[in-house]
């Protein structure tokens, strides 16, 4: 999937020092409706990293960074605070690709 993610990633740290990245993704779609008006659909997703890609995560994936993302859908089932069973369904990211350039201050300034 290519997209941007809609938040800087929640970072958690589990036992001997293993990471757990969390953060939610948007993707666009374009298309044209019957009156051939240009329509773009934005869908989100819930997106988890663990180990070495969440320590990644950390240091790289910024809110509204242009990125591509390989990982596979997992969807999990849980017991809410009512007894009430819940389905979360979230893409579990093997690797990802910054697409875009992130701009620091150094690389702003002119020599």
């Amino acid at each position: 999937m290519i997209g941007r993610p809609g938040m800087d990633p929640e970072i958690k740290v589990f036992g001997e020092n293993k990471k757990h990245a969390r953060f939610t993704f948007a993707t666009n779609e374009k298309h044209y409706n019957d009156k051939m008006e240009l329509i773009e659909e934005t869908e989100w997703h819930n997106i988890i990293a663990w180990g070495k890609v969440a320590e990644h995560v950390e240091k790289l994936v910024k809110k509204g960074r242009l990125m591509a993302i390989d990982g596979m859908l997992q969807t999990r089932q849980y017991e809410d605070k009512d007894k009430n069973k819940r389905y979360k369904t979230e893409i579990v990211m093997n690797e990802f690709m910054l697409i875009d350039k992130l701009v620091n201050d150094e690389e702003q300034k002119p020599e």
